[in-house]
């Protein structure tokens, strides 16, 4: 975490070393230290799906290690380097296991030299990770999925800066998530240079690679990505971006990043994915109608809810789907459609018929994406603007967002900042299975 090494230290946890302190994923992740930065140098080509890499990472240690581990797909490793002088190490299940000629403690680098063909990695969830396209490449690694193109210590409260130059051929466009300091040609390829400097969860780092003509998006740190033959149906779809940044800024304050980049690719998927500070769509999801205007609200209300503030721990994805969710509804009041009201009585039948078997603020690893968790969370937060009134609601949610900024959140957090005279009402939404009645 560049500039916040002690805050860093002290929010990982002592385990062993090739495990985190995740209650869902404890096998991401690795004990004993934390990335301030990583410096990702990738040269591409699309044709073969051919990935070499260089990654450098600072980190630091909490206490002298005789070894350590990152996370890493199916790559071929040529060396590792531990403060510059070669390093013992394995590779097998997922996990470089490094053992460096001395300890190390305090701030330290890790060279890793890589290359192979990037393959998504596989989960309950599907395929996540680095994927093909038809032309082209993407990136969607929530929950899991980044150690699918690079080496990393793939923890959610792990949060770094990033610098990544990806080559590549000329023809394509690449879009990472940070902002663009370079770009330059050289023969068949093209370089292209982002850096992330806002501490950043290794999941919400992406690369977009493919052939996208350029759409302003009405602001000047906004702007999309989409296909040519798309580019009229998304200039209407996206019409309102604008307004709904203005709004957003409104609920839940500034926004959090210096840009923000919307991509569309040219094949289908099935849902929208996040990274911090860009969204990819699928062409399915661009008709010129305005017909997925909701998930264009969802998933920029993610830059405030799960990229800036950052779950500590899986269990607690409610904090990031319940709030973007409820940001739907927020907008859709806004904008002049059906109330958040209205979406509220509407989803609260539809889940009332639904088992009553899910805790929403422990949903368990195997509801980790349930509509429940999504709708009932965006209810539990109706129910509390109900109970608050709106002026002390929406301070309620602009404090949160501010005194995390680039933070790590949990449950309890925002239920010591509600206050103590709704913790009778949170309590019965976020840790009771029945579904509470919705005044």
């Amino acid at each position: 975490m560049a500039g916040q090494p002690d805050q860093l230290v002290a929010g990982l946890s002592r385990g062993p070393a090739d495990r985190s302190g995740d209650s869902y994923l404890p096998q991401h992740g690795n004990g004993g230290y934390g990335v301030r930065h990583y410096d990702l140098d990738l040269d591409y080509k699309v044709g073969p799906n051919r990935l070499t890499g260089r990654a450098v990472l600072t980190a630091v240690a909490e206490a002298p290690l005789a070894r350590f581990s990152l996370d890493l797909g199916t790559f071929k490793v040529a060396r590792v380097l531990v403060d510059g002088r070669a390093a013992g190490f394995t590779h097998r299940g997922g996990k470089l296991r490094v053992t460096p000629t001395k300890p190390v403690g305090g701030t330290f680098t890790v060279e890793v030299r890589y290359a192979g063909n990037p393959k998504p990695v596989r989960s309950r969830w599907g395929d996540v990770g680095w994927d093909e396209l038809t032309d082209g490449a993407l990136v969607a690694s929530q929950p899991v999925g980044a150690p699918s193109w690079f080496p990393c210590n793939d923890r959610l409260d792990d949060k770094a800066a990033y610098r990544v130059t990806v080559t590549t051929d000329a023809d394509y466009t690449v879009l990472v998530t940070g902002v663009l300091t370079d770009r330059r040609r050289s023969g068949s390829t093209r370089t292209w240079v982002h850096e992330r400097p806002e501490p950043t969860a290794t999941y919400l780092m992406s690369v977009q690679i493919g052939r996208y003509a350029d759409l302003p998006l009405g602001t000047p740190r906004a702007r999309a990505w989409v296909p040519p033959r798309l580019r009229r149906a998304a200039a209407y779809d996206l019409g309102r971006h604008p307004k709904i940044m203005k709004a957003l800024e409104g609920f839940f304050g500034p926004y959090p990043f210096g840009n923000y980049q919307l991509v569309v690719t040219d094949d289908e998927l099935d849902d929208p994915v996040e990274a911090q500070g860009m969204a990819v769509f699928g062409a399915n999801h661009v008709d010129g109608r305005r017909t997925h205007e909701r998930l264009v609200v969802h998933e920029l209300a993610h830059q405030w809810f799960g990229n800036s503030l950052t779950i500590a721990d899986w269990r607690h994805i409610w904090l990031n789907e319940g709030f973007a969710t409820y940001a739907e509804w927020l907008w859709s009041e806004a904008s002049g459609g059906r109330s958040a009201a209205a979406h509220a009585r509407e989803w609260h039948a539809i889940v009332s018929d639904r088992p009553a078997d899910l805790v929403l603020a422990d949903p368990g690893v195997t509801n980790l994406f349930d509509q429940r968790v999504y709708k009932r969370g965006a209810l539990t937060l109706h129910a509390l603007r109900v109970r608050a009134g709106d002026e002390r609601f929406f301070r309620l949610l602009r404090t949160w967002a501010d005194e995390h900024r680039h933070g790590s959140v949990t449950t309890d957090q925002f239920l010591a900042l509600a206050g103590a005279d709704v913790a009778d009402l949170l309590q019965a939404w976020l840790h009771a299975k029945p579904l509470p009645p919705l005044r």
